[in-house]
């Protein structure tokens, strides 16, 4: 899914799908997620108004990912590093 402007209320639509679809309630969603019920909520609702470092909690949370094409970083601007969630070996 690409996201921009007006695709952004879809990402609520999604994550709301993906919650149903593994049977969880806004409050064990939370629980996994490290985020509170009502965040939960206004993710699916509006998720353009919510922080994109809870929405990668809650994302994560789900067992889904998200991923950033495009990047031309110069070589004098340090590379992130990325650590993978806990449970999870890293790739080789």
């Amino acid at each position: 899914m690409k996201l921009d402007a007006v695709s952004l209320s879809l990402l609520g639509a999604r994550l709301l799908a993906e919650r149903k679809r593994q049977h969880l309630s806004r409050e064990q969603a939370a629980a996994v997620s490290n985020v509170s019920a009502s965040f939960i909520r206004d993710a699916e609702s509006d998720p353009g108004k919510c922080s994109l470092s809870r929405l990668m909690l809650l994302v994560q949370g789900l067992g889904l990912t998200l991923t950033v094409d495009g990047w031309q970083v110069p070589d004098n601007v340090p590379q992130a590093v990325v650590t993978p969630p806990t449970g999870t070996a890293p790739s080789q």
